[in-house]
């Protein structure tokens, strides 16, 4: 793009002058400050940028990301252009405070900072000295340079470098991690990140594209091209592939040649590489920052004026020399004319040549020296220039070498960076699962002695259970067979015990088995049947006011007449007629029977009154067995007392089923009566003693 300066002459033509020029190469606009510096120093500054930066193709994923900020643990911006599209993208768009941001240089820095997002109310991490080269100023938009130290770095690997030490890897292990770039780029930090164990989300913010230069760029770019001093600013390997591209699609043969020999400014050794591998042989390595890339091209220019103006003096001097003689010869030709006075001649007649062989003699030898000093002066600047280029061929070589070994000392560098962080990693984790093996074993071994200083309570907590259980039992069935097994297993658990305070309870069982054997033995079960056996009876049982059955004995006694009879062997006759006899005379004798009674109120009963009798024996039967099992003797004889008193009152006495069930009943009295159930109160109380002093 060619343009007219006040002094009337345009960029070709000051560079056809002498001018030295700088190719910027930064995509359009951003490198604004850089090139007011170049014209400040004289320097003309031509435009040809090799990358075009354009918009997403789909801004959904980022939208999408930006929508949920909060959940990420990091945001990284790989470049000042990443933050302007991403924010540009969505309008108004808040950051949290919350949410850290990592970027790689002064650029980003002040790009974050024009839109409000830099400490303390934001948390920005960058590489060591970005933070002071924004505040200074020297981050230009579009660049991650600044003008630090000899060793300061502004790329993904300083960027990691910050992160480990002001975040640390291990807040990022298993959280989301997103990094907002271009389309392609470098993979380095999302792979050291994933390694770290977070879990690395990029987004496309923009996209990088091989711009198409006008034919006024290319018209220049030729007319540089043809020898006018000049220099090139590549700030990206991308870049340096893209002018390769065009060069080889739109310039000649020789174009790239000369293109290929033309001085070449690179801020970082992986934009010398690569710009070395594409085949440009003069590469000047300025550092990161427009301060060191200006002071490259001022250096460049200062070379390019010195060795414009050395020719150009020579052949002054050269020019003087070959004019001189001749001036000084036209004035003595001058003085030696006579001098005639005029005499009005219509013209003056002509002048012959004054001859003067001494002095062309001595300036024949003038010029022999000057071509002799001038031959000598050129093949002196030549073989000065030859070794001027041997020099610089060494130094080139050494330079690639030195190159060569930076970055494999530097590849080597990384990988014991990675090695290191990658043990440091697995070193962590073992000390984890050595602390969660010492809390683990540390709770065995409080479990194991809760267990062993428990045993003996828990022990004696089954005993007391057992005794407890052997009481109730005892209580309730007077079974002192049970109540002594219960008894023998808890002095058997107790035997195990080494406590001596176990030996006073074991001595309390002993006490209680001792109790137990000579305790009477009661056959409640026994006295229960035979209540269950008067309770059954009772509804057979004749009562005094029913008048007896007068065929039963009669009928009973005729079988042993007949079998007499038939043993005998009486005749069919005979046999009837003693049968018949015998009949008539129980007829004739239970016509009038005569008993004596007490009671004259049980003649009274009728016979529902007689049922409700019965019913009243067998409840006080029931309470009576009731009574029996519970072992509550008062209950028990008053129950068996009035079930008697009713038998002997309302019931036939004579009959044999009668005193069959007073007689049951009695028996059951006379039991009950020698029951005297023993207790297991000195174990239960020796247990109790026992627990009260621990």
């Amino acid at each position: 793009m060619a343009s007219v300066e006040p002094d009337g002459q345009s960029p070709s033509e000051r560079a056809g002058a002498g001018r030295f020029a700088a190719v910027l190469t930064r995509p359009a606009g951003q490198s604004l400050a850089l090139a007011a510096a170049l014209e400040r120093d004289g320097i003309d500054v031509f435009d040809f940028p090799l990358i075009e930066i354009a918009a997403a193709a789909d801004d959904g994923p980022l939208r999408a990301a930006f929508a949920s900020i909060e959940r990420y643990a990091l945001a990284v911006f790989v470049s000042p252009n990443a933050i302007e599209r991403a924010l540009g993208a969505v309008p108004g768009f808040v950051w949290p405070t919350t949410v850290p941001i990592g970027v790689v240089g002064p650029g980003s820095v002040a790009e974050l900072a024009r839109r409000g997002i830099a400490s303390p109310t934001h948390r920005v991490i960058a590489p060591a000295g970005a933070d002071a080269s924004a505040a200074a100023g020297e981050g230009n938009h579009g660049t991650n340079g600044t003008n630090g130290d000899a060793g300061t770095r502004f790329d993904s690997e300083a960027l990691f470098a910050a992160l480990s030490e002001r975040l640390g890897l291990a807040a990022l292990s298993g959280r989301p991690v997103l990094i907002v770039r271009g389309d392609g780029g470098r993979e380095w930090l999302a792979d050291r990140l994933s390694e770290a164990g977070a879990q690395v989300e990029a987004v496309c913010a923009y996209r990088r594209r091989v711009p198409e230069p006008s034919a006024d760029a290319w018209a220049r770019l030729r007319a540089l091209l043809r020898g006018a001093p000049h220099a090139w600013l590549v700030t990206s390997s991308e870049g340096v592939r893209n002018l390769d591209a065009l060069a080889r699609a739109s310039l000649d043969a020789a174009e790239r040649e000369a293109l290929l020999h033309a001085p070449l400014v690179a801020p970082h050794p992986r934009i010398a590489e690569t710009a070395r591998a594409a085949g440009f042989d003069t590469i000047t390595a300025s550092g990161p920052g427009d301060a060191r890339i200006l002071a490259a091209l001022r250096a460049l220019s200062a070379s390019s004026r010195a060795s414009f103006e050395q020719p150009a003096g020579a052949a002054m001097a050269q020019a003087s020399s070959s004019t001189h003689p001749r001036m000084t010869d036209t004035n003595q030709e001058s003085s030696s004319a006579p001098f005639h006075p005029a005499v009005n001649p219509p013209f003056p007649p002509p002048m012959p040549p004054v001859y003067d062989p001494p002095r062309r003699r001595g300036g024949g030898w003038v010029w022999l020296f000057v071509i002799l000093l001038a031959l000598a002066t050129g093949i002196a600047a030549y073989a000065f220039n030859r070794k001027l280029d041997q020099i610089d061929t060494r130094l080139a070589a050494r330079q690639r070498a030195l190159d060569s070994q930076a970055a494999d000392l530097r590849v080597k560098t990384e990988q014991a960076v990675a090695t290191a962080h990658q043990a440091d990693v697995e070193l962590q984790q073992l000390q984890g699962k050595l602390s969660d093996a010492q809390t683990a074993q540390q709770a065995l071994q409080q479990q194991y002695q809760d267990l062993a200083s428990n045993r003996d309570d828990w022990t004696l907590a089954e005993v007391e259970q057992m005794l407890s259980s052997a009481s109730e039992q005892l209580q309730l069935t007077g079974n002192t067979q049970l109540a002594l097994f219960a008894l023998q297993s808890a002095d058997t658990r107790l035997a195990a015990s080494s406590n001596p305070q176990a030996l006073v309870v074991r001595r309390a069982i002993a006490q209680d088995i001792d109790k137990l054997k000579t305790a009477p033995s009661t056959d409640l079960t026994g006295l229960a049947i035979k209540l269950d056996d008067a309770i059954g009876q009772v509804d057979t049982l004749p009562l005094l006011g029913e008048a007896p059955s007068g065929h039963a004995a009669p009928s009973g006694a005729s079988a042993p007449v007949s079998a007499s009879a038939a043993v005998a062997g009486e005749s069919r006759v005979v046999h009837w007629w003693r049968v018949f006899s015998a009949a008539a005379g129980n007829e004739l004798k239970s016509l009038v029977q005569v008993r004596r009674l007490d009671n004259a109120d049980a003649m009274l009963n009728s016979p529902q009154q007689g049922e409700f009798i019965r019913d009243n024996v067998k409840l006080r039967l029931l309470s009576a067995r009731l009574g029996l099992l519970s072992r509550n003797q008062a209950t028990l004889e008053s129950d068996l007392n009035a079930a008697d008193a009713a038998l002997a009152r309302y019931f036939d006495g004579a009959s044999k089923r009668t005193q069959t069930v007073r007689a049951l009943i009695k028996d059951v009295s006379q039991g009950a009566a020698t029951v005297e159930v023993p207790n297991l109160n000195t174990s239960l109380q020796a247990v109790h003693n026992y627990k009260s002093r621990g």
